[in-house]
């Protein structure tokens, strides 16, 4: 960490979103985690940047590797200092801002483990535009061939 990154983010799953979720989101377990949320402490909502994140508000969160954005849960589960998402949904970048560096005896990538900035912001990141203009064209694409097949 450092005064630019002062927070440690830590990635993980839920229990009700299996692995990435790619096939938990198309059941009804979305009723119990429908989207990637940051989940920070309310020390860390406050201070020490006067950053100023309520419940819900989109923050952007910044590492080395990228940048993208969730909304914010305020939560005493996790200590100060220390932020935590899941990343079941790919349209949160929740691994954009992870580093592609791994452990150097079992070349495990090192996922798990991201120094961040988090702030307030009323935008989603440019990773997420962009995957937001691809995720539309392949869908449309998609209804294209299945319209066209007569399907």
């Amino acid at each position: 960490m450092t005064r630019k990154y002062p927070l440690l983010l830590t990635t993980g799953r839920i229990l009700s979103q299996y692995n990435v979720g790619a096939q938990t989101r198309r059941t009804e377990n979305s009723q119990w985690h429908d989207e990637d949320r940051l989940e920070i402490h309310p020390v860390d909502a406050e201070d020490p940047e006067d950053r100023g994140i309520r419940q819900d508000d989109w923050v952007g969160i910044e590492s080395r590797a990228g940048q993208t954005v969730l909304r914010a849960k305020i939560s005493e589960r996790i200590q100060p200092g220390v932020v935590y998402t899941t990343f079941h949904f790919p349209e949160s970048g929740a691994n954009v801002i992870t580093t592609d560096s791994s452990d150097w005896a079992t070349n495990c990538p090192e996922y798990k483990v991201t120094a961040v900035q988090v702030m307030p912001v009323e935008q989603p990141s440019q990773w997420q535009k962009k995957y937001s203009r691809f995720n539309t064209q392949q869908l449309e694409l998609l209804n294209l061939a299945t319209t066209s097949s007569g399907k």
